[in-house]
């Protein structure tokens, strides 16, 4: 291990890759309760890649990830207690309940979200990157992305207008050697991913993503390459121990596997260290562990407690509206069209029309034009 900081920021550093590991974990277990919907993706086991990454980014630097991204919103400040909400689909969410498990956002701190689509990031990387740089600030963007992203078509496009645009952008890939249930080795050619731009101008680093420490000063270097005006390419050769999804049944790797890869544990080798170094002593790690459970058992107590949206707000932050614009959708239930994005506005006769119209559907008609199966 590369040469530690000072004592806070390794508690910090802890605290951080602590808190995500119980938040995870009780994530897990409030889907199974069925608490939280949509789909689940774990990062247990990913804690230093995340946390090195974003300790030593700038309050003002962008961070956008996809699906997999609770932890990230948790090492850029956002409050467990809405973390937990959102993926309780509850009005307190950092998404209003409306975006779940794959759609943590947090503006605020400069986490512009997580993304369904795998890929689908990239190009939005690009774009915060030159909207830095087209207000001529030196904020750099981070991009992180799994390993099966470097195969999609928005990978090359944009790594493409990264390098001939000089885009302040770090692009980290995090390679967990699975995309979904596929491993590298079946679905990638080039299996040493950080190469993978190079065709491009970009150059690349793999790093150890399971050392905290490693990562912290990996990254830092790359952030600086990208302030000054040239992308770069990351790759953290890391694990998931849980499945790509809560509904994998992970039969494409044994479990002998996985026990092998927990031996490298970045919790675990990095509370380890602190002892032996003096930093921290065993009684100040259970402390650090016991704030964790805390702030997740508050965090779902939150969510708990936390308002449904309410029926009216059905149809709000789905559209940019405003006087200067034109329809995005049109509701012709009533005999006057009206604008389909303000649902709740419709005319009474459209309403009116919508209830008798259920009403004759309960009717037992007697169908028997040709065609028509009874």
């Amino acid at each position: 291990m590369a040469k530690l900081p000072d004592r806070e920021t390794c508690i910090e550093l802890l605290s951080r890759m602590s808190l995500i590991r119980r938040f995870e974990e009780e994530a897990g277990r409030q889907y199974q309760r069925a608490k939280a919907g949509g789909f689940l993706h774990l990062a247990i086991g990913e804690e230093a890649t995340i946390v090195g990454t974003t300790s030593v980014m700038r309050d003002d630097d962008y961070l956008i990830g996809t699906y997999r991204t609770h932890g990230h919103a948790l090492a850029r400040g956002t409050a467990a207690e809405n973390v937990m909400a959102e993926l309780f689909g509850k009005s307190d969410g950092t998404s209003g309940g409306r975006g779940g498990s794959m759609h943590i956002f947090d503006g605020e701190r400069r986490f512009m979200g997580g993304y369904g689509i795998v890929g689908g990031n990239l190009p939005l990387a690009a774009g915060l990157a030159l909207a830095s740089q087209y207000r001529d600030e030196d904020t750099v963007t981070v991009c992180m992305f799994g390993d099966g992203a470097s195969n999609t078509g928005n990978f090359g496009e944009t790594m493409n207008l990264a390098a001939l645009w000089d885009l302040p952008v770090v692009f980290l890939v995090e390679n967990n050697l699975y995309g979904m249930g596929t491993s590298i080795e079946r679905h990638s050619a080039v299996t040493y991913l950080s190469k993978k731009a190079e065709g491009y101008g970009i150059s690349g680093e793999r790093i150890d993503g399971m050392d905290v420490i490693a990562v912290r000063e990996g990254v830092e270097k790359h952030l600086e390459i990208a302030r000054g005006g040239k992308p770069t390419l990351v790759e953290a050769s890391t694990y998931r121990y849980r499945g790509h999804s809560a509904a994998d049944p992970e039969i494409y790797r044994d479990k002998e596997e996985v026990k092998e890869w927990q031996q490298k544990d970045p919790i675990e080798n990095f509370s380890r260290t602190l002892t032996e170094a003096g930093l921290l002593d065993d009684g100040e790690i259970d402390e650090i562990r016991a704030k964790a459970d805390e702030t997740v058992k508050k965090a779902v107590e939150f969510a708990d407690d936390s308002p449904e949206p309410s029926l009216e707000s059905l149809y709000d932050e789905l559209y940019v509206v405003g006087e200067t614009m034109g329809w995005y959708a049109v509701d012709e239930r009533s005999p006057e069209p009206h604008r389909g994005e303000y649902g709740e506005d419709a005319p009474a006769v459209a309403k009116e029309l919508a209830e008798s119209g259920a009403e004759y559907a309960d009717e037992d008609e007697d169908q028997t034009r040709p065609g028509v199966r009874r």
